[in-house]
């Protein structure tokens, strides 16, 4: 049984920081799976002649690839600082691109607790995840954004359910109680310097040609269990609300529903297949406000459109906002991308 979470103890660990003990090698095999976990098929991501016809050194990774990394720093940080809580709801995501992430290229990836928030009732915890390079300079920042949910707003029979459906050795809810909390010793974070984009945007229009409300193209996407099965696969991410329907209902939901961070990153290629540069996005940050449920038999969908926002003279670039509905629900609340074109 979870005992009650001590928000002001937990707001206390804000700046706790750790780093990821291991370098992660970005492999471009890796890179072509998760594009089509995705369903990113932009050629840069999959042809090596694409990418490099773009100004690239090898495949280019998708924006939201930078969660497959984040991921095991992650899992500890929540199991050694963010502790009490029966699950977590993911409701907000940002990803900083300072420059591009290719195959072949070496990750130094930490996690800092960076803020602690009640709001009207609910613990909002954010973490940031800082990529750097082998040469020292930082290529992504990485925020997420869970609501944390305690013992006495879920079904007392999740935690049985969600422990005998597990992989092995996996434990979605971390550390049992907000006692057992041994904090690492804190360190400082160690500021590097941001990476300078090493190649001019390579967009498919000029910023010349573009006009603030110009729509993008309405995109339709289809989600079936075994999309979302093979998402947890290659992403690491096996919450069983993904796959289980007797799960997702004992957690309240009405189905199985859709990963937030896979609705993120189709979302992420309908707009770099529009610009036609995957790596021209500086900034992409969406508020989730519904989920994309899939049924077992007809499966779900999601369909994006867009339109130009606003533009940056000085700088060549526009923000996108985006709009994702999912069985007629507006499953973004709010969300906009910045890129940078030629």
């Amino acid at each position: 049984m979870t005992t009650a979470v001590d928000t002001p103890a937990l707001a206390s660990r804000v700046g706790h920081y750790l780093p990821y003990d291991d370098i992660y090698v970005v492999g471009r095999e890796k890179i072509r799976e998760y594009a089509g976990a995705v369903q990113d098929f932009h050629p840069a991501h999959w042809d090596e002649a694409a990418a490099t016809a773009l100004g690239y050194t090898g495949l280019v990774a998708p924006m939201t690839f930078v969660s497959i990394p984040a991921a095991n720093v992650n899992q500890r940080l929540f199991e050694t600082a963010v502790i009490g809580y029966d699950m977590f709801v993911q409701t907000e995501q940002v990803f900083e691109q300072h420059r591009p992430i290719v195959a072949g290229d070496r990750l130094i990836t930490d996690a800092e607790l960076s803020s602690v928030r009640r709001i009207a009732g609910k613990d909002l915890i954010t973490v940031t995840n800082t990529f750097a390079d082998e040469s020292g300079e930082r290529v992504h920042t990485m925020h997420t954004t869970v609501v944390g949910i305690t013992s006495d707003e879920v079904d007392p029979a999740l935690t049985d359910a969600v422990q005998g459906s597990m992989m092995y050795g996996v434990n979605v809810f971390g550390r049992d109680g907000a006692d057992d909390y041994l904090p690492e010793p804190l360190r400082p974070r160690i500021e590097v310097p941001i990476a300078r984009p090493e190649r001019a945007s390579a967009t498919a229009r000029s910023f010349d040609d573009l006009v603030v409300g110009e729509e993008l193209s309405l995109r339709k996407t289809h989600l079936s269990r075994g999309d979302l099965v093979n998402y947890a696969g290659v992403s690491g991410d096996n919450n069983p609300i993904h796959w289980d329907a007797n799960i997702a209902r004992l957690a309240g939901l009405p189905d199985v529903i859709a990963h937030g961070m896979l609705s993120i990153g189709l979302g992420a290629g309908f707009v770099s297949d529009w610009t036609g540069d995957p790596g021209a996005a500086t900034r992409y940050g969406v508020r989730l406000s519904q989920t994309a449920v899939v049924d077992a038999t007809v499966g779900g969908g999601i369909e994006f459109t867009g339109k130009v926002k606003s533009l940056g003279p000085e700088a060549r670039s526009a923000v996108i906002a985006i709009s994702a509905k999912s069985g007629g629900r507006k499953i973004f609340g709010l969300a906009t991308t910045n890129v940078t074109f030629r």
